[in-house]
Order: C-alpha cells, then structure tokens, then sequence
C-alpha cells in the first residue's frame, strides 16, 4: 500500500513538474493553479484544525513568557 502511494504521488509529481515545464503551454497559467492549490488546501486545514493549532500557539506563547518572567 505504501508503494502504491509513493507511486501515485511519484506520478503526480511528473504530470506537475512537465504542465509547469512545458515549454509549448502558458506557464503563468500552471504556477496561478499550484497557488491556487495551496491557498485552498491551506484553508481546509486551517479550518479543520483551527483549535488544535490554537491549543498549541498558546501552550507555546505560556512557555515562552514563562522562560522571560
């Protein structure tokens, strides 16, 4: 199962790298759709994770001012 995985993400990073590589297609057009892609899986985990991360900024934030005062 983990070949398997490897391979598909393998195979999705040759489909990316020749649509952004290649020479005959806009590539402005390649770069805006990776953007795109980050920003949208950025948000979706942002969203699903909001209070772990809030959890955890702030266990950091307490540590720190603990270490200062």
């Amino acid at each position: 199962m983990i070949t398997t995985l490897k391979n598909k993400m393998r195979m999705a990073a040759l489909k990316a790298r020749n649509i952004l590589a290649n020479p005959c297609g806009d590539q402005m057009t390649g770069w805006l759709i990776v953007v795109l892609v980050v920003v949208v899986v950025g948000a979706v985990f942002m969203t699903l994770y909001k209070g772990s991360i809030t959890t955890i900024w702030n266990s950091i934030v307490t540590k720190i001012t603990g270490l200062l005062s």
